[in-house]
């Protein structure tokens, strides 16, 4: 049998979520929950997930 190693999690309904490259000497990939201070991440767009690599 195989384990679910995704764990569960309680999402807000009202999140705003967006997601923007910036572009400079190295290209970032910027998640933002804009309703929520401070709440983003970043990642060097080389090593950010292609969408059918989640699929």
């Amino acid at each position: 049998m195989e384990s679910n190693t995704v764990a569960k999690t309680e999402a807000a309904t009202d999140a705003d979520v967006m997601a923007s490259v910036e572009t400079g000497q190295e290209n970032t990939l910027i998640i933002a929950d804009v309703s929520t201070d401070g709440a983003y991440l970043t990642a060097p767009l080389a090593d950010a997930a292609s969408l059918p690599a989640w699929r």
